[in-house]
């Protein structure tokens, strides 16, 4: 399975800041809808970052909350790891894991076409993994 047949399933749509927001502004985007990251894009939708409810814990563990006030910018993740869509679970897996992170943008082209997180490669992981227990029983009735 790919991660081009995850996007299929779960939509394309990625949710964004600009650099210049602060952190509160991102809390209150991952809190309203109830996600772990959003990606980092200029005016023109290009790749710039990727910050997380982490990268927010952190930067309050060092500065406190004034930290709150701080543009996306000097928190975010700047050196991104990203997928294709024609990387495979396992893959999407591994680098997550290499990595110690839990969304992955995913390109295509070299523009930003979806966002993957571990909760959606496991579930896909998951469902491959009944298929091919349920084909090995069906086997194993058959003969």
């Amino acid at each position: 399975m790919t991660v081009a047949r995850i996007l299929a399933t779960k939509g394309r749509g990625v949710i964004g800041v600009q650099p210049h927001r602060t952190l509160l502004e991102v809390t209150e985007i991952l809190m309203k809808n109830k996600i772990g990251a959003v990606v980092v894009t200029d005016a023109h939708g290009h790749l710039l970052g990727i910050i997380s409810e982490r990268d927010i814990v952190m930067a309050l563990g060092q500065r406190g909350p004034i930290a709150l006030e701080d543009a996306v910018s000097t928190h975010m993740t700047s050196h991104v790891v990203t997928v294709s869509e024609d990387e495979t679970v396992h893959e999407t897996v591994s680098k997550m894991n290499r990595g110690r992170f839990r969304h992955l943008p995913v390109l295509l082209n070299g523009r930003l076409c979806g966002l993957v997180s571990i909760g959606d490669v496991v579930k896909y992981r998951l469902e491959e993994m009944e298929k091919e227990k349920n084909a090995i029983l069906e086997y194993i009735a058959m003969a």
